[in-house]
């Protein structure tokens, strides 16, 4: 299980979790939802799994969570079946009889997460993220525990209805992990605690990094419709994925935010396109450094970068007053006293364990214990964290915490089907809205330049 907290740590998180639930109380009323029998409860023996999302996250999440054991994939839901099925039949060979997906279990479509949901205890939520705020409301609201992948939104709504059903499934008894698996890894752990202990001293600032080469494309083929093409690249548009400061960075800063208790108050920064730089492509920046301010001062300068033959770097630096932690996602963590002396290190261990594991292992174990376990307020948190950033860096503004939550600027087409509108669209010469610093104004839906 996870780590005790203090009752110190306790109270902390707990003011912070307040706060952030204060700021969305204006923009969004508190959901008032039966509180039913969560699907399983505690001595009860094998956990029926539905995958939502086939892809190969999905089918990690998938094998995850049968090789915690006491589990059974029964039924699997995809907007596409040539992702589904190479899925199940590689489940299937590894995992044999526990992988139970007959056809009648089997659901295609945009919407399909609705039709599988009755089938099973737990719900495994891996689909692109800006579907993840609909899909976990759904499956809180029908008595399910709950693993979904980061980022949890996209936009200041989706953010507010994961918050707002963070509580409902407090209240249903449900458990609830995010993929920011970081926090499952023993090396952070291991670094929070000595932070804890006072072994840096105060926190006075920080700094995290994802900087690599880039990622994927699927060329388009002549027979898909807008939506289908935009799914199939759901990484290039920001309705579908929220920027790459959403999709991948969101894991640094998610660590900064969990090393300061909270979230910050303000963003600013700068971003744009050098490498990836067709319109007729993509949507997204290819780099973003973003200024955060936490409420007691403290800054966290923050970059993540796609672009090919320069530094790369995915790992996050903080300085306290005493000394220096420096930490990786690669099982590593250093921490140096102001003259430069390494006075603490963690070297990654067997017995660690795989934190992508560790994330259902600890789940599994909560259900069946009956003990909390609630990720999805920090995962609203770090997620809404990463999108400030984006629109701090969309915009070239100072945006404040309180006020961009409030924001109504989802671009989540109102019919999700393939052959319906979609709410982002090319113009006459092929080229999709991008944004532009000076220009862009994040708090309207469409609003580029």
């Amino acid at each position: 299980m996870q780590n005790p907290k203090t009752p110190q740590t306790a109270e902390k998180q707990a003011a912070s979790r307040r706060q952030f639930i204060g700021g969305a109380a204006a923009a969004a009323a508190a959901v008032n939802l039966p509180i039913e029998a969560c699907a399983q409860v505690a001595g009860s023996d094998e956990l029926k799994l539905a995958l939502v999302g086939c892809g190969g996250r999905g089918g990690g999440a998938a094998e995850q969570a049968l090789t915690s054991g006491g589990t059974r994939l029964v039924a699997m839901a995809d907007a596409f079946a040539e992702r589904m099925e190479p899925t199940l039949s590689s489940l299937q060979a590894k995992f044999g009889n526990r992988v139970d997906v007959p056809d009648s279990r089997k659901a295609l479509g945009l919407e399909s997460f609705k039709e599988v949901l009755q089938h099973a205890d737990v719900v495994l939520l891996t689909t692109p993220p800006g579907f993840r705020p609909m899909m976990f409301k759904a499956a809180v609201e029908a008595g399910k525990h709950i693993f979904m992948e980061k980022p949890v939104g996209v936009d200041s709504p989706g953010i507010r209805m994961v918050l707002e059903n963070a509580k409902v499934a407090e209240q249903k008894n449900l458990k609830v992990v995010v993929g920011l698996q970081r926090r499952y890894q023993a090396n952070y752990r291991a670094a929070k605690e000595k932070v804890k202990e006072g072994m840096i001293g105060e926190i006075i600032a920080a700094q995290c990094y994802w900087n690599n080469a880039g990622i994927w494309k699927v060329d388009r083929k002549p027979e898909w419709k807008e939506i289908q093409y935009q799914v199939k690249n759901w990484y290039h548009f920001i309705w579908l994925c929220g920027d790459h400061i959403n999709e991948q960075h969101i894991h640094n800063i998610d660590v900064i935010n969990w090393f300061m208790d909270g979230h910050p108050v303000s963003a600013q920064g700068l971003g744009g396109r050098a490498v990836r730089n067709n319109p007729k492509e993509t949507q997204i920046f290819d780099h973003h450094y973003v200024e955060y301010t936490y409420p007691n001062g403290v800054i966290m300068n923050s970059q993540c970068r796609h672009q090919p033959n320069c530094w790369n770097a995915v790992s996050e630096i903080i300085i306290g007053s005493k000394g220096t932690l420096y930490i990786d996602g690669g099982g590593g963590a250093t921490i140096k006293d102001r003259a430069g002396k390494t006075i603490w290190r963690y070297r990654q261990q067997d017995s660690d364990g795989n934190p992508y594991q560790n994330e259902h292992n600890e789940l599994y174990a909560a259900i069946r214990d009956n003990k909390p376990l609630n990720n999805a307020y920090y995962g609203a948190e770090s997620t809404f964290t990463s999108i400030l950033g984006r629109y701090a860096t969309y915009s070239g503004k100072m945006i404040k915490w309180d006020e961009a939550l409030a924001w109504n600027n989802s671009e989540m087409p109102a019919n999700l089907a393939f052959d319906a509108p979609a709410t982002v669209n090319p113009d006459k010469d092929g080229n999709y809205p991008v944004p532009v610093p000076g220009q862009c104004d994040p708090s309207k839906a469409g609003s580029y330049a």
